[in-house]
């Protein structure tokens, strides 16, 4: 198994390999190579701290997920945060507040964590969590939003070139809309068009199924796309959430065929950079959730393995970051070998949650 050492020489190296690729997708925007080549500096400073905090035997992960509401405005098919009760049309109680998560960022930024992914539900629906995050210039927050709050944000994602909003999308209008509902990729493609004006460059996040598959890989897809600023893909593997839907899980032979696809629109849109998801779990000895790479932290402050894994022993919201990577559940999880392995899907964790909760149930959680 590739202890430690080696698996925090790959994470550094993939950051690495990500802040160059985003700087060269940043090539002809003055405001957005500015910022990539400061945010380049703090990353190698983030790093250091990182090889630092290793050598003391403490294991901080380059990436962080934060989930910053359980709100949303869109009911989508087979949406994962709806089906694990994660977001819900009740009004939020007891969420962490803009000074708690702002806090959370200092911490983060702090201990040397260069990448943390806002979602939701909605994160569009958290103004003073979008703001506190833009504060902290030394991060990078891709903000996954279904796009329907994007002209409202203009001028914050404009003035704060570390945010970097990624529209979820499906495919074109029809399989869009079939999942998000009617008249949402129009909005969101307004949206698109809007900060296309401004210069502001974006990403889109992908789930890839069997079924959009050749679709979200097309040049008829993701050329348009590139054309109106799309600087990051990040293709998503569906994770099924019930018995009734595992066929439109990516097996053995999807993945080579993702992969296959990514290689070739790496060459076809060098000014484009495409990120899998979990991608080649084999360069990783398995999935890096848990602390291994990232871990994941819900609306109400819960420290999780995965967003696919909701399952908590320990809250940010009472301790600091520092302590939230030290959860004996994190722990139990690497040791135990559920990260690595057989699954159906994006994700190891989710297929195992009986294990998870047999680790919960002894801890006495």
């Amino acid at each position: 198994m590739m202890d430690y050492f080696d698996l925090q020489k790959y994470l550094t190296e993939g950051v690495e390999r990500t802040v160059k690729d985003a700087l060269r997708a940043s090539a002809g925007n003055p405001r957005e190579t500015a910022f990539m080549l400061r945010f380049a500096a703090a990353s190698a400073a983030a790093s250091k701290r990182r090889e630092k905090a290793e050598k003391n035997g403490d294991h901080v992960p380059p990436f962080l997920i934060a989930s910053i509401t359980s709100s949303c405005n869109l009911h989508c098919a087979g949406c994962y945060s709806r089906c694990t009760g994660a977001t819900a049309d009740e009004t939020p109680v007891k969420q962490l507040t803009g000074d708690e998560w702002g806090r959370i960022f200092s911490e983060a930024d702090e201990l040397g964590i260069s990448f943390i992914l806002l979602a939701g539900g909605e994160p569009l629906l958290r103004r003073d969590v979008i703001e506190a995050a833009g504060e902290r210039q030394n991060i990078l927050f891709p903000v996954f939003t279904n796009g329907t709050y994007i002209g409202q944000y203009l001028p914050i994602f404009d003035r704060r070139r570390n945010l970097l909003p990624v529209i979820s999308v499906e495919g074109g209008k029809e399989a869009t809309d079939k999942r998000r509902g009617d008249g949402v990729y129009d909005k969101l493609i307004s949206g698109v068009g809007a900060m296309n004006e401004k210069s502001i460059i974006f990403g889109a996040s992908v789930t890839v199924t069997t079924e959009n598959l050749g679709e979200v890989t097309s040049d008829g897809f993701i050329g348009p796309l590139a054309d109106l600023g799309c600087r990051v893909v990040f293709l998503v593997e569906y994770v099924p959430m019930d018995g009734e839907d595992e066929d439109l899980a990516p097996g053995d032979a999807e993945r080579e065929k993702i992969k296959a696809a990514v290689s070739r629109l790496r060459e076809r849109y060098p000014t484009t950079l495409f990120i899998t998801f979990p991608g080649d779990e084999k360069d990783s000895e398995g999935c890096i959730a848990a602390g291994r790479g990232f871990f994941h932290i819900n609306s109400h402050g819960g420290a999780e393995p995965c967003p696919f894994s909701p399952y908590s022993d320990i809250s940010v919201r009472d301790l600091p970051l520092r302590e939230a990577l030290r959860s004996p559940l994190f722990t139990a999880i690497r040791g135990e070998g559920l990260l690595s392995g057989e699954h159906v899907g994006g994700c190891a964790l989710y297929e195992r949650r009986a294990e998870v909760e047999r680790i919960l149930a002894a801890e006495g959680r």
